[in-house]
């Protein structure tokens, strides 16, 4: 039986764009919480049979924007959490630009650790084991930008180098069919179910 995975960025904070968050309990703007109720509202005509949100605050608020209509409680999912930047984390991407090993995590998705964190392989086994075991039906799955890239890299069968050709902006949702052998087909990427136009 396939198995519907939707996997919703959180909505905009204040530091998207400008600083790595990271594990930060940073709430959503008023921005973010205006795409969580267009999140709300384009799933209201989905059967949504759980709802599964990254500790963060910022997941935590998005998947409640959308469980709160539909009578669903909202499941804590530590699987799903932002990587674990390590050194990286909080400093302005501006700044970051000038860190070799910063240049050397991105170039080298495949291999390269976080300083103190983890490796980008890691935060995908994590999540994509806990997306694996998920039951029948249409799931959404609250989560991060890197983690949702790295899913659909995953599945796919593309290097984790390839990820950055795949969008993900706050508030979109990126739809997943998991078939009983363990692959999947991806049915829609990057789906802004708003009329905001992507940050630049």
């Amino acid at each position: 039986m396939t198995r519907l995975l939707l996997l919703a960025r959180h909505g905009t904070h204040a530091e998207v764009g400008h600083v790595l968050s990271g594990r930060s309990e940073i709430a959503l703007s008023e921005r973010g919480h205006d795409e969580a109720t267009a999140l709300a509202r384009h799933l209201a005509g989905v059967d949504v049979s759980a709802i599964y949100a990254s500790p963060r605050r910022r997941t935590v608020e998005t998947a409640a924007a959308v469980a709160q209509p539909c009578g669903i409680d909202v499941v804590d999912a530590p699987a799903l959490d932002e990587i674990d930047f390590g050194a990286f984390a909080g400093r302005d991407f501006a700044a970051l630009e000038g860190d070799p090993d910063w240049r050397r995590w991105n170039a080298e998705r495949g291999s390269a650790r976080c300083p103190g964190g983890e490796t980008m392989g890691e935060a995908v086994a994590r999540a994509v084991g806990f997306l694996a075991l998920i039951g029948a039906g249409t799931t959404l799955c609250v989560t991060h930008c890197d983690i949702i890239r790295g899913a659909v890299a995953h599945w796919l069968g593309l290097g984790f180098e390839r990820m950055f050709q795949l969008g993900c902006d706050p508030g979109s949702v990126t739809t997943l069919a998991l078939d009983e052998c363990g692959g999947a087909t991806l049915v829609a990427l990057n789906e802004r179910p708003s009329a905001f136009h992507p940050l630049i």
